[in-house]
């Protein structure tokens, strides 16, 4: 498929700029304006019959149709200058009809300035001319904001999962969509459609209980860590326990004194021979009898 633009001068040429100056020269060509009456009116004047002139009164009545003609269109174009003013720095939508296809194109933009050529009125929009009467609507700032906030929230809420397959892993997108519906207006959420209300409220809910159930599977791990932690360390503490009581068996065996070992030794000593004597006089006392 091949495209076709005019150029003139090394450059393209507007199309849509073209047109608007194709039909207002055309509507300027088509309408008679107060000049092109006062010029018919002389002109009437100037081939009129000198044998038969027009009767004064008639040019009365002529140039009073005149005065109230210019007069009715001096109101409408300061009326409609006045309208056009109105909608400066407001969002506008209107519609164009190219004159040599005759489609109908749409533009939506906010109004830079308003031009008054040839008893018409023209609204800038984007550096480009279109007549006052292509303006179909008008959108308040509020409107606007509104919109665009719904179709954006609508955008990132078709790109999450239902809730039936929503997962933890969602968490930051689910609490930035939340942020953002939260931080709505009545005004901003009519916007929405009650399937998508209901949607962000299911994820909503949804994404709460995985994160509690998420929350207390942590705390049990923690709790497990903690316990076997515990328990390593009381077993840590047991075993050293054990190796300082051994230490100190040991030590009191090594620091025995000499003289404590002779006292043992003569304890030990006098032990047997206590023993010994008993044994004897137990034999003698048998020889007698």
């Amino acid at each position: 498929m091949s495209v076709i633009a005019e150029v003139k001068n090394g450059k393209i040429v507007d199309t849509a700029n073209k047109t608007n100056e194709t039909t207002a020269a055309k509507e300027k060509s088509s309408t008679l304006d107060k000049q092109a009456f006062l010029q018919l009116l002389v002109a009437q004047m100037k081939y009129q019959d000198p044998l038969e002139p027009t009767d004064n009164t008639e040019y009365i009545s002529q140039l009073a149709t005149f005065s109230s003609l210019e007069q009715m269109q001096n109101m409408s174009a300061t009326l409609e200058l006045q309208r056009g003013s109105s909608l400066v720095g407001k969002e506008v939508y209107l519609e164009t009809t190219n004159t040599s296809t005759g489609d109908t194109n749409s533009v939506t933009g906010v109004v830079d300035y308003v031009t008054f050529e040839n008893n018409k009125c023209f609204v800038s929009i984007d550096g480009t001319l279109y007549p006052l009467e292509d303006v179909k609507s008008v959108y308040d700032p509020t409107y606007t904001e509104a919109y665009e906030k719904a179709y954006n929230f609508t955008v990132d809420l078709n790109k999450l999962p239902n809730a039936s397959k929503l997962t933890i892993g969602y968490e930051s997108d689910v609490a930035e969509l939340q942020k953002a519906y939260e931080s709505m207006t009545d005004y901003q959420k009519s916007f929405l459609t009650a399937d998508n209300k209901k949607k962000i409220e299911e994820l909503i809910s949804v994404m709460n209980a995985l994160k509690e159930a998420k929350e207390k599977a942590d705390n049990k791990n923690e709790a497990t860590v903690k316990e076997s932690e515990a328990a390593d360390e009381k077993a840590e503490d047991t075993a050293e326990e054990t190796v300082t009581v051994e230490n100190k068996e040991d030590e009191t065996d090594s620091t025995e004194t000499p003289e404590a070992a002779t006292e043992a030794a003569a304890s030990e000593s006098a032990k047997e021979s206590g023993s010994s004597e008993d044994d004897t006089a137990s034999g003698e006392t048998e020889g007698d009898e």
